[in-house]
Parts: structure tokens; C-alpha cells; sequence
């Protein structure tokens, strides 16, 4: 098991989360995940919390990881389709693939989860169990546009080499890349502080992620148009 490196400024909140903004509305109604990870903060204990009154038609789902859980299924079935108008929902902390079914990919069609995030968070060796993944997510009608690989980034345990091979297999399958940073930071902040990663290495990545996803999306290099 690798250490996990102490980052006391980054806030984690526990517990059953239900919050309404504006036309959005963010839930969490499981907790826990096994692999503990040395880049997340997700305790190993899995709980599972009612699921709130969904009142809005556009839901963010902040679990870090409900298909772990074994009831899974249940809860996506449990999830409201429409409430006067139809209901959209995204998992915002991405999917693992090692729990995806194609029973769990059909529910989540069927219940209109929208930018569904493939968490490839390891190994370039591990990209025929994402294909596979993949595959499972197109078999119930998903496009490559609505999927994103989330990769992490600026961590010792992944190196900058390694998510590069990682984009470039994702060139080849046409899907779109979430360059994730575990410490909360981002690319944008000017106090960014290079962990894992040299400063220029977190740049030089994030900006090969923005123009694959371009061309993922507009087919072409928007710099030629």
C-alpha cells in the first residue's frame, strides 16, 4: 500500500450531501471505496444514504464511487426518471470500471446520465479493461462525445510519461480526457505547486488534453478553420 502524502488544505466533506442552487441541484447518497488509492481521500467504510427528494431536472451525483457498492443497481433503479419534466443526472467524481455492467450502463442511459466519466486514474497496461469498459458504455447507446477518461495528474505514483501514452491510446479511440489534480489545485491557479510533476510537464499536459478534446469535438483542428 503506498503512502498517502499529506495535504491538510484539502477539505473533504462525509456524510449525506443535498444542495440546491440556481436550476442545479448536488446529492451524495453513498460513501466508502476499496482500493484506497494513495491520491484520495475516500474512506474504506461503505455507507449508503436515502436518497433526498430530487426537485431540480438537472442532478450532479458527488459519490466517489456508488457502482462499488452492492445494492448498486438498486440505487440507480431507485433514482426518479421525471418529476414534470425530464431529469438529468452526472457523476461528477466519474465511474469505476471495474464495477461496470452492462445492467448498470442500460440504467444509466435509461435515467439520462449525461459527460459520463471513465475513471482510468492507473496504469497504461490497464487500457484493455477501459476498452472494454468502453465498449460496454457504446453497446447501450453512448457516443464518444458524451465520454471522458479521467487521467491524474502532478501524483509520484503516475508519472507525466505515463498519462502521455495514456492520451495518446485515447487519440486512437476518439475519447475526451479530464486532466485531474487530486490536491485540489488546477492548471489555472498562479500558486500552482508541482508534487509528482515538474511545473512544465502539468502545462505541456494540460495543454495537449485541451486540443485532443478539440479535435474529439469539432472532428478537425479548430486552428485550421
Amino acid at each position: 500500500m503506498q503512502k498517502r502524502l499529506s495535504k491538510p488544505e484539502v477539505k473533504y466533506s462525509y456524510g449525506p450531501y443535498n444542495k440546491i442552487k440556481d436550476d442545479k441541484q448536488w446529492i451524495r447518497i453513498t460513501e466508502g471505496c476499496p482500493h484506497n488509492c494513495p491520491w484520495c481521500y475516500e474512506p474504506q467504510e461503505q455507507k449508503v444514504f436515502d436518497i433526498p427528494k430530487i426537485v431540480k431536472h438537472d442532478i450532479g451525483i458527488m459519490d466517489m464511487n456508488l457502482l462499488c457498492k452492492p445494492n448498486a443497481l438498486d440505487i440507480l433503479r431507485s433514482l426518479p426518471i421525471n418529476n414534470g419534466k425530464k431529469i438529468v443526472y452526472e457523476f461528477l467524481c466519474g465511474i469505476d470500471y471495474r464495477f461496470l455492467t452492462k445492467e448498470i450502463a442500460e440504467e444509466m442511459r435509461k435515467h439520462h446520465f449525461k459527460r459520463v466519466r471513465l475513471a482510468w486514474d492507473w496504469f497504461y497496461k490497464d487500457q484493455m479493461k477501459i476498452r472494454d469498459a468502453l465498449k460496454i458504455l457504446y453497446s447501450v447507446g453512448y457516443k464518444s462525445e458524451d465520454l471522458i477518461l479521467f487521467m491524474i495528474c502532478n501524483h509520484p505514483s503516475i508519472s507525466y510519461n505515463e498519462c502521455i501514452k495514456k492520451l495518446d491510446l485515447c487519440k486512437v479511440w476518439n475519447v475526451k480526457v479530464a486532466d485531474c489534480y487530486f490536491d485540489n489545485q488546477t492548471m489555472k491557479s498562479k500558486t500552482f505547486v508541482p508534487i509528482g510533476w515538474t511545473s512544465k510537464q502539468a502545462k505541456d499536459f494540460r495543454s495537449r488534453v485541451r486540443k485532443h478534446n478539440q479535435l474529439v469535438l469539432f472532428k478537425v483542428d479548430p486552428e485550421l478553420r
